[in-house]
């Protein structure tokens, strides 16, 4: 799979930029697997899911945690209980605006660890994971 990454020219990125760079390219892997991308940065007042897709007959609710180290722990790990239930109350508005509640979806989780040049160290795919 090929992968291309914008570089920063000064190799620094805020948190809005790395976390735009992390959703462009879970986009990019959900694409070539050949799902339907069906919203990025879905905003409702309870917050934000960073992508919604449909893989299969499923409507799937992403969310992209992108990080340049592991000093306050791994990417997936901010993904804590708050966090799940934030996202299942947003997924819940999502499907009640665009799908029937009883549509058939889950929650995946993204986590993306960069290097020091911002090229991806290591994705992990936490499918189905809440």
């Amino acid at each position: 799979m090929a992968i291309s990454v914008v570089f920063n020219l000064n190799n620094r990125f805020n948190n809005r930029e790395l976390g735009a760079l992390g959703e462009n390219l879970v986009i990019s892997i959900l694409k070539e697997k050949g799902c339907a991308i069906l919203r990025q940065n879905f905003r409702s007042r309870y917050g934000e899911i960073d992508i919604v897709a449909k893989d299969r007959g499923s409507i799937v609710f992403i969310e992209v945690k992108t990080r340049k180290s592991t000093r306050y722990g791994t990417p997936e790990e901010a993904v804590d209980l708050r966090k799940q239930k934030q996202l299942r109350l947003m997924a819940l508005h999502y499907l009640s605006k665009h799908f029937t509640p009883s549509a058939g979806y889950r929650f995946d989780v993204y986590s993306i660890l960069l290097n020091k040049d911002n090229q991806p160290e290591s994705i992990k795919v936490l499918e189905n994971c809440f």
